[in-house]
């Protein structure tokens, strides 16, 4: 039996949480995306961050709706060490449930409801 190689999607620039969602919704299951690397806790902390605040924003809103989307079930989440304070962070798309109650944008419009 072969193995099968896992490929890491790398964005050449910094994500959305838009970009991020419109990923989750087409990915198919073992798909892997690479959506921040360095050091979130700290990229999104104004104290130690070096992004201007507009990005830093984003930033954060992408690390809370990758979390978001594990929490759901729809992807996992996963650190690479690539050196010293420096993580790739990766999202593996997870098998979509075969019936879905709601789909993905009833859940971000109900969500951004409540807010």
């Amino acid at each position: 039996m072969g193995t099968t190689p896992f490929i890491t999607v790398r964005a050449r620039r910094p994500l959305t949480e838009t970009e991020f969602c419109a990923w989750v919704a087409q990915a198919v299951p073992g798909d892997r995306l690479e959506y921040h690397r360095g050091f979130l806790a700290l990229d999104i902390f104004p104290m130690f961050a070096r992004l201007p605040d507009q990005q830093r924003a984003e930033l954060a809103r992408l690390g809370s709706r990758a979390f978001w989307a594990a929490e759901q079930g729809l992807v996992h989440l996963v650190q690479e060490r690539s050196g010293p304070d420096q993580f790739a962070y990766i999202a593996i798309a997870r098998p979509k449930p075969k019936a879905a109650a709601v789909s993905l944008s009833a859940l971000l419009l109900a969500e951004q409801e409540v807010a």
